[in-house]
């Protein structure tokens, strides 16, 4: 699943031949890993489900990654802090409530009739099919903004777009729409 497709970016930029698809694609695939940069998140969905770990919020809430899919969903839980997840928990539900009929992700689990432990050792494990069920179309505009000053940036490669009455005309470091556009999805960097 792309954020943009060629043609998508072809028709933005009203280009009409083929001569530039290789550079065009280059720059879709370094705008979006620019955008999952940015968000500190994908917004593609895992083809397969795979296990992450993960230390709880509290003993009710476990924040995750962004959870495409609950096809697959398995969540697993170490109550003794040893580094094995020996118990398969279904008591749980899954927050934001509705997320994925509206095209957004799950990211926490809220602990029903029962806990999470709370250990030193990340003591919930889930597997599941990680990402966004869908692109937002912010992101998708984001990308075909960055991919086409990407683009256009060998017309400029010391950063002057061309002269004007008053003087240079300089290029931002950071378009301003982009960040409007992807400031909604941005997540707080983990380190």
């Amino acid at each position: 699943m792309a954020y943009i497709t060629l043609s998508t970016l072809k028709m933005d930029l009203r280009i009409n031949d083929n001569v530039d698809d290789a550079a065009l694609q280059n720059n879709i695939d370094a705008a979006e890993a620019m955008v999952d940069a940015i968000c500190h998140r994908t917004f593609t969905s895992a083809t397969t489900a795979t296990a992450r770990v993960f230390h709880p919020a509290s003993w009710v809430v476990c924040r995750t990654d962004d959870i495409a899919s609950t096809s697959g969903l398995i969540v697993k839980v170490d109550g003794d802090d040893d580094g094995v997840f020996e118990e398969t928990i279904t008591s749980y539900s899954l927050e934001p409530v509705n997320a994925l009929t509206l095209s957004k992700p799950i990211n926490r689990l809220i602990a029903v009739d029962t806990y999470w432990p709370m250990g030193k050792r990340p003591s919930v494990q889930v597997t599941a099919r990680w990402g966004w069920p869908a692109v937002p179309e912010e992101v998708k505009r984001a990308t075909g903004i960055l991919a086409g000053r990407l683009f256009k940036r060998g017309d400029s490669l010391l950063g002057v777009a061309g002269f004007g009455d008053m003087g240079a005309i300089t290029l931002r470091a950071v378009d301003p729409d982009v960040q409007r556009l992807l400031a909604p999805y941005v997540r707080p960097a983990v380190l």
